[in-house]
């Protein structure tokens, strides 16, 4: 979703593949596993380092002292390196690694306002993170060293680079063989972030709307949605759409219930088309106000239906009416004369409605 603070990000995971442990230790802490969230080895290589070069060149921390830079977004000097240091060694008590790893892959930036690896693998590659190539998941580890500096679509080739380095990396620590490192390097990297999907806008726009209201402080919903009836729906009601623009009908709305249940298994609130600001598709058409009156007519032809007072091929009268005042009128503002129920109800005609709404009484349909 896109947070309040404009990331777009998924909610904390619950695991991480072994690929990105792999890949992300390699290229930000070897000593992962073996330190307590400091590792002096790599805060000496960097003090020397900065010391040579008179700037700023490494920074020495952890993974652990990350995820509490993360969490704190604070200004980065040596006061707060200090802070750092001791939150990370207590957090190192308090939590596993396995937990820690999963702070730092669901928090870490990721470039292009992406933030986590599930929304980074989606964002970029359009899949899960468990299904990426060592190519692909070796791209995103090295992303958030620099991510406002180096992602896809903006300096390439440096991130080219930094992943085939990694990759030569996992090579020589035997975690992949020489041969899937070349071939690896060999796979493109995206050029740009992919659209973002829109299989349901209209819904999560309610579902935030009502969580706002409601007060609910859950980071994530889970719905009744069928996700492949949802697809195929939303692949109908554009072809519909298309074909009915011809007659300046440009929006159009679905709603699928489980008749057992209840439960909602699809929800389309309009045809999304954010590039044509005219059609308004951002109205959600399922919650959106509207008169009742053809909605009931099927309602009121079910009912004669069944108390026997109709068949489908039964004539009904479609003639100038007045009832107390009240001239009801069909859309095309003219008359059939006599004209078949079926008919009748597949046109939407009010006139033989309402006349046969009379013959039912008003308190009979109502009740």
């Amino acid at each position: 979703s896109i947070a309040s603070d404009g990331q777009w990000r998924f909610p904390v995971a619950d695991s991480v593949p072994d690929k990105f442990i792999k890949c992300i230790t390699a290229f930000e802490d070897q000593r992962f596993f073996l330190h307590f969230g400091v590792d002096p080895v790599a805060m000496s290589r960097a003090m020397k380092q900065n010391l040579t070069a008179k700037t700023v060149v490494s920074g020495g921390s952890t993974l652990t002292m990350q995820v509490i830079r993360l969490s704190r977004n604070q200004n980065r000097n040596i006061w707060q390196k200090l802070t750092e240091i001791w939150l990370a060694t207590r957090l190192e008590f308090t939590h596993s690694k396995k937990e820690i790893i999963n702070l730092y892959a669901s928090n870490a930036p990721f470039g292009s306002n992406v933030v986590g690896l599930d929304a980074a693998s989606w964002r970029y590659y359009g899949r899960k993170a468990e299904n990426l190539s060592w190519g692909e998941m070796a791209t995103l580890a090295v992303l958030p060293n620099s991510p406002s500096l180096v992602h896809p679509g903006k300096n390439s080739q440096k991130l080219i680079k930094k992943r085939n380095d990694l990759l030569d990396k996992l090579a020589k620590l035997n975690v992949i063989d020489q041969s899937t490192a070349n071939l690896s390097k060999s796979e493109p990297i995206p050029s740009n972030p992919l659209p973002l999907p829109q299989y349901a806008p209209h819904l999560l726009s309610r579902f935030k709307q009502e969580r706002k209201a409601l007060e609910i402080n859950t980071t994530s919903l889970n719905t009744t949605i069928d996700y492949n009836l949802q697809l195929k729906l939303n692949d109908l009601l554009k072809r519909y759409n298309n074909r009915y623009k011809a007659n300046d009908i440009n929006n159009i709305a679905a709603l699928v219930l489980d008749v057992k249940t209840g439960t909602v298994k699809s929800y389309i609130g309009n045809c999304y088309q954010p590039d044509n600001a005219a059609f308004e598709s951002y109205v959600d058409m399922i919650k959106a106000p509207r008169s009742p009156g053809s909605t009931l007519k099927p309602l009121l032809y079910a009912s004669m239906l069944n108390d026997g007072m109709l068949l489908p091929h039964t004539l009904v009268a479609d003639v100038p009416t007045q009832i107390s005042g009240y001239t009801p009128q069909n859309y095309d503002l003219g008359y059939d004369g006599a004209i078949s129920a079926d008919k009748a109800l597949s046109r939407s005609l009010n006139i033989p409605a309402v006349k046969m709404l009379q013959q039912f009484k008003y308190e009979r349909f109502y009740d």
